[in-house]
């Protein structure tokens, strides 16, 4: 019985063993792709891939890396990582036509190793605030001070030119990796991975704590890491853009099932997708000011339904959406903010659809009922007999029982002012006369309309 228990567990460790190759392939190295705008999202997936290193025992993290920049927390949590990590980092910019830039450059100098694909660029590091503007001198000094500082402690722990690094946020200097390399804020100049890997292979890199290590990257396998499914669609959700097109939907489908009690389908999509956005929203800067005039915006929709303001109102409510929605995320680069194709492709029909449905809704609240017993209130007929509190009207071509505080003589027109059960009560209308169809009607629909009684 323990011999087949034994070859039961070898079996299963060979199974794990086949299943899971990267877990177990120890002294290989990891590859992460870092190709996006630098979010909270990359943060996270960065952290995980360096977690991941640790724990197969990587030899190396290599980190290719395409980025125009990002946010500034979302960078310094990147780094962070980076120089905590137990796994030497390599940053690679490439493939050729990559770059590095701005949010990527500080994330670059982090690293162990500094490397450059042909045909790259780096640098361009001065800070931008939040809302793209200049500020007042004092405030613009403190922040350009700060991120000099950073990037110079960065490079000297790294062994790396610190003035150079530090002219990439006072000057906003840009570097080809040829005059990177020169400038000493790299050290290798690579074609691919092969390349990078073979020129890594027994160089002594100086850890940020000031240990030395020799990399030992020949012949190792390059192991991608994948993203999580929760990982891909973090940084779908983070993509202001796609916060901002579910947000949009999923409010009118929300609106729709108010309105259509009972489907359903509009209202779980509906919620799902602003749940959705606000998620991704979350983890973005938002400006406030952006999300009163969004506010502002629906309440002008509401007036302009109920109080027809002859299109102003909605004309102010569009541009106040409009407005809000291209100052609503506080990103300092331009790529990750809402483009104004994308808002008023959105916020124009959205308004005009919200407006239409509003002001249906409206309408049909405030119409007068037609239909039913209710339908009846405020009609017009003829008392069958005397009414001296209780009797009989003919009103709609049928005969009803009624009651009323004022007697009522036969034939005298009544008007329906309430209902009792099947009882009207009626009132003399004696400023109305009878048609001569509803006349008819006395004399030939009585005997049928008599069930009312």
């Amino acid at each position: 019985m323990g011999a087949i228990w034994s070859k039961l567990a070898l079996a299963g460790i060979v199974g794990l063993a086949c299943i899971c190759p990267a877990a177990l392939a120890r002294g290989d190295t990891l590859k992460l792709r870092l190709n996006q705008e630098i979010t909270p999202a990359s943060a996270e997936v960065v952290g995980a891939a360096i977690h991941q290193a640790e724990e197969m025992g990587a030899a190396a993290l290599e980190i290719e890396l395409d980025t125009a920049g990002g946010l500034d927390t979302s960078m310094r949590q990147i780094v962070s990582e980076i120089l905590a990590s137990k796994v030497p980092v390599i940053v690679y910019v490439g493939p050729s036509g990559a770059r590095a830039a701005s949010a990527g450059f500080v994330i670059l100098l982090s690293s162990d190793l500094a490397a450059m694909a042909p045909g790259t660029a780096t640098g361009a590091a001065h800070p931008v605030m939040m809302d793209g503007r200049d500020i007042e001198k004092t405030m613009a000094e403190k922040v350009t001070n700060d991120a000099a500082a950073y990037v110079r402690s960065l490079a000297v722990k790294r062994g790396r030119d610190a003035v150079a690094a530090e002219s990439t946020i006072r000057e906003s200097r840009s570097f080809t990796e040829q005059e990177a390399s020169q400038s000493h804020l790299i050290e290798i100049i690579a074609k691919d991975d092969s390349d990078l890997l073979a020129q890594a292979d027994g160089r002594i890199i100086r850890r940020f704590d000031g240990a030395a290590e020799k990399l030992t990257t020949g012949g190792v396998q390059v192991l991608n890491y994948n993203l999580t499914a929760r990982q891909r669609l973090l940084i779908w959700l983070v993509d202001p853009r796609v916060a901002f097109l579910l947000f949009a939907m999923g409010a009118l489908c929300i609106y729709f099932e108010f309105q259509h009690p009972g489907m359903i389908a509009p209202g779980a999509l509906g919620a799902i997708a602003v749940v959705l956005a606000m998620y991704g929203f979350h983890m973005l800067p938002i400006n406030l000011t952006g999300v009163l005039l969004i506010s502002v915006a629906l309440v002008l929709f509401v007036l302009e339904a109920k109080l027809h303001g002859f299109g102003l109102l909605g004309l102010a409510g569009i541009a106040a959406a409009t407005v809000g929605s291209l100052i609503l995320v506080n990103v300092p680069d331009p790529r990750m903010r809402l483009p104004l194709g994308l808002v008023l492709s959105v916020v124009v029909p959205f308004g005009l659809i919200l407006m239409m449905l509003l002001r249906l809704a409206y309408q049909a609240r405030h119409a007068k009922v037609n239909t039913g017993i209710a339908g009846m209130i405020g009609l017009v007929g003829r008392a069958q007999t005397a009414i001296s509190g209780a009797g009989t009207v003919f009103v709609r071509g049928e005969l009803w029982r009624a009651r009323s505080r004022t007697k009522i003589e036969p034939g005298e027109p009544v008007q329906v002012v309430g209902l009792n059960g099947l009882t009207l009560e009626v009132e003399p209308d004696s400023d109305r006369s009878v048609t001569p169809k509803e006349t008819s009607a006395i004399g030939h629909d009585a005997p049928t309309a008599a069930a009312n009684l």
